[in-house]
């Protein structure tokens, strides 16, 4: 029988494309093997400073820690569909997962900057797979009719892990050792890559043919463009020559590979992925989830602990409902799918989470936790809504051979969407703040304080005057500071307002079903 028509019986028959043994334990282990790669994106972040002072690196060079695993994931993700194709989605995986965890204890062990650098690039490389074909493989094992709600237990995941991230790498680095952060992967992936071995199907090995040219040039692209958006913000973007350079080079590695992409017969991505309307749509869709999510969940930490003093767990019990809120939704969206149009869904998920995003713009330094909890649930919810239809629309009339490219252009697309948002944020943060502090610092005059000649009495405290005016300044630039994320609050719920109506571009009757006049000859 021929692909397409083992897809089209399986839909009409709703039953999973490759069928497998307790499909329930083979999903919780790719669950597992999930959240040790995203955990691996966030959870370290916390523990840098530590990090610094063992391996004997600077403030500069140690941020290559988070910047080598980037790099690496960007420019390993496009060549995902072709290795699964040549070696098996099966082989992939497992190789993956296992070089996942090696060089996560590797990690671990390191004892100098330059291995912990070239550590976290193998890290990056193997974990570049890992998301990609676990999406691929959940459509794969399970009923059209249940994809939903598998989706939604992936989307916890990929949403949820994201935001632990710092709260499990604060408790874990606080009371052993920030290198149990690379060690704590070891007693989840190992018994989920022993279940894999064991149960996890495989596609058969496709004699393709890479497109080097196609490849090297967007890898080029994608590297240089992720080391741009790192380092922008402390180079002061294009008054440094370094900048100037990088940007040039990814607007040539770019031209380049979409103009060798539509000449060339055998293009890295499958043309038809860019002519599915519903992929494309998905695709922007991700990288606006990437913006929401990642960069969002990447700031907010930093406003917990520095303007309202929390400690790294009590930020990242603040972080929590976020992910309860993802959670609470994914029953409740699966349902509705089966009754609502998506793009109802869609547009409703982007207006709550700009709701709660608007609410978080009224934040003052007074503001207690109940706030911050609510507006969290909230947006979690909004999230829970939009994730699911939207990963369904992209798929749905996606051909199985088709899947782990469309997998992968979706990692990419929410790993670029949460660079932009993060390297937005901060250059805006950087900006807002210097602008705040000035004129907050205008209004801190001799009579700021009623009834009390400040300067005469900072003189008479003598070498006490320069403690005073050091806490005065302090305090200014903490107002300074929750201004400029108030600031970016608004900016994202801006964003949101206008991509809430863009579902209603799709047309309804491309989104119901899977269509078989899509699937590949």
């Amino acid at each position: 029988m021929s692909s397409a028509a083992d897809y089209a019986a399986s839909i009409a028959a709703d039953e999973p494309y490759l069928k497998v043994k307790h499909r329930g334990l083979l999903l919780m282990a790719l669950m597992g093997v999930m959240t040790c790669q995203v955990l691996d994106a966030t959870i370290q972040n916390v523990a840098l400073s530590h990090m610094q002072t063992s391996l004997g690196a600077s403030v500069d060079t140690i941020s290559w820690v988070l910047t080598s695993f980037i790099i690496a994931g960007a420019i390993s993700t496009p060549i995902t569909g072709w290795l699964a194709d040549r070696m098996g989605s099966r082989r992939l995986f497992l190789l993956s997962t296992f070089g996942f965890m090696v060089a996560s204890a590797l990690c671990g062990m390191a004892t100098s900057l330059g291995q912990m650098v070239v550590f976290r690039a193998i890290q990056g490389v193997a974990g570049a797979f890992l998301l990609p074909i676990s999406q691929t493989v959940i459509y794969d094992v399970t009923p059209p009719s249940e994809q939903g709600k598998m989706m939604g237990l992936w989307g916890v995941v990929v949403m949820v892990a994201p935001i632990s991230g710092p709260f499990l790498g604060g408790f874990l680095t606080e009371e052993f050792s920030w290198r149990w952060v690379y060690y704590v992967n070891l007693p989840i992936g190992i018994p989920a890559l022993a279940i894999l071995w064991f149960l996890m199907p495989t596609r058969p090995a496709m004699q393709r043919k890479l497109d080097r040219f196609g490849y090297f040039s967007i890898a080029i692209g994608l590297g240089t463009l992720q080391l741009l958006l790192d380092r922008g913000q402390g180079r002061d973007w294009l008054d440094s020559r370094e900048i100037i350079v990088e940007l040039l080079v990814v607007v040539i590695a770019f031209w380049l590979f979409f103009t060798h992409t539509i000449f060339t017969s055998q293009p890295l991505f499958h043309p038809k992925l860019f002519k599915n309307a519903n992929f494309i749509a998905g695709f922007f869709f991700m990288a606006v989830m990437g913006v929401t999510n990642i960069a969002l969940g990447a700031a907010l930490p930093g406003l917990f602990q520095n303007v309202f003093h929390y400690s790294v767990l009590q930020s990242g019990m603040l972080m929590a409902p976020r992910g309860l809120g993802v959670l609470s939704m994914m029953y409740f969206t699966n349902q509705l799918m089966k009754r609502v149009d998506f793009r109802y869904l869609i547009c409703g998920g982007y207006l709550i989470a700009a709701y709660s995003m608007h609410s978080m713009t009224y934040w003052t330094l007074e503001t207690d936790t109940t706030p911050m909890i609510i507006a969290g649930f909230i947006q979690g919810m909004g999230l829970g809504f939009v994730f699911m239809p939207m990963n369904l629309i992209a798929f749905s009339t996606l051909a199985p051979e088709l899947r782990t490219d469309g997998s992968s252009l979706l990692a990419l697309s929410r790993n670029l969407g949460g660079s932009f948002g993060i390297s937005f944020m901060v250059t805006m943060f950087a900006r807002m703040l210097q602008t705040n502090h000035a004129e907050i610092g205008q209004h801190v005059t001799a009579s700021v304080v009623s009834g009390v000649d400040l300067p005469n009495t900072i003189d008479r405290l003598q070498g006490y005057g320069a403690a005073v005016m050091m806490m005065v300044d302090g305090e200014v630039n903490r107002q300074a500071m929750m201004i400029a994320y108030l600031d970016n609050f608004r900016a994202i719920t801006w964003l949101l307002l206008m991509v809430a109506p863009l579902p209603f571009l799709l047309k309804k009757q491309a989104m119901e079903q899977p269509s078989r006049d899509m699937v590949m000859e």
